[in-house]
């Protein structure tokens, strides 16, 4: 297992942290620096957020080693196409870093504040499943292909220049459904990734993936397991005070809720736990965006613990 980093886009994030953190997580050597896809968060109050392919952009051309890419980015907010051409022609700039995770999207408040349709739970999961197609298709395909689905119509449509990874960038598939997201995985995904997964939990979902994948026709090794879990991380009883009220639930809660909790070293026990259920990545939820200090002291404990995995796994 090898460990990465994840922000919250929404939560404050602007381009002088953006670039400050892009250079901690290279320099630190944490394998990935991954960011949600959000205009704001559910409740106010209202903080800076960069747009993402704008953001991912910039790691493209300004870092040189670590993976990076959505978690996960929705098809509410851009058309699939649009997503395809996109991603491809950032992982061709980046020299082939970038992990493409995608989602059916879930916050409300974004969707009506910004005229975005957002649709009912089903309507979501069946436009993901049209979007995934799309964009698998897309991204496969060297000859033009049509689609008539409900949600998207393309018409002997070809993504050109071709992607120079052979399929694109891999397809990331993120949630915690335990049938339609793990059919969804199974069928189009390189990676399925679980949020805030305690490690029986994990075990469980990429066990009944595993169910999935074979039901496809595909072996369980096509598709790697990762997580992404919040840290609540503290080099003493006060640091971790501070770190755990950022989510505002006590220790107890945030261990049932699947989050990592304590120093270095209980951190680094805890994700042990993760590896041992199949976990091959977890991307470390960083909420204090300004704490390089902290994500310093932190590395320094955990990363020679955990290195990075050679299998790209496309």
């Amino acid at each position: 297992m090898d460990l990465a980093l994840m922000i919250e886009g929404q939560d404050g994030l602007n381009w002088d942290r953006w670039k400050r953190i892009a250079q901690t997580a290279e320099d630190l050597g944490f394998a990935g620096l991954y960011r949600s896809d959000h205009y704001t968060n559910p409740s106010p109050p209202e903080l800076d957020s960069l747009e993402l392919w704008v953001s991912l952009t910039y790691l493209a051309t300004h870092t040189k080693r670590i993976e990076f890419g959505p978690l996960v980015t929705p098809f509410s907010f851009r058309h699939p196409s649009i997503t395809a051409r996109t991603a491809a022609a950032v992982d061709d700039l980046s020299g082939g870093r970038l992990r493409l995770g995608l989602g059916a999207g879930w916050n409300r408040r974004e969707h009506e504040m910004f005229g975005l349709e957002l649709l009912d739970v089903k309507g979501r999961m069946q436009r993901f499943a049209e979007g995934l197609e799309v964009v698998s298709k897309l991204l496969k395909s060297d000859k033009p292909f049509t689609f008539s689905g409900k949600f998207y119509q393309l018409n002997e449509a070809i993504l050109l220049p071709r992607p120079k990874q052979p399929g694109g960038p891999p397809l990331v598939i993120g949630g915690n459904g335990r049938r339609r997201t793990l059919q969804l995985a199974a069928k189009y995904a390189n990676e399925w990734n679980g949020t805030s997964q305690t490690p029986a939990r994990f075990r469980d979902r990429t066990q009944r993936l595993d169910e999935y994948v074979a039901a496809e026709g595909r072996i369980p090794v096509e598709i790697r397991r990762t997580a992404m879990v919040g840290v609540a991380f503290g080099r003493n009883p006060r640091e971790l005070q501070a770190k755990m009220g950022l989510y505002g639930r006590s220790r107890d809660q945030l261990l049932a809720d699947g989050k990592l909790v304590g120093d270095g070293n209980q951190i680094a026990e805890q994700l042990n736990a993760l590896a041992e259920a199949g976990c091959q990545r977890v991307m470390l939820q960083w909420l204090d965006q300004d704490d390089m200090d902290g994500l310093e002291a932190l590395a320094k404990v955990v990363l020679p613990q955990f290195k990075p995995t050679t299998d790209k796994h496309r």
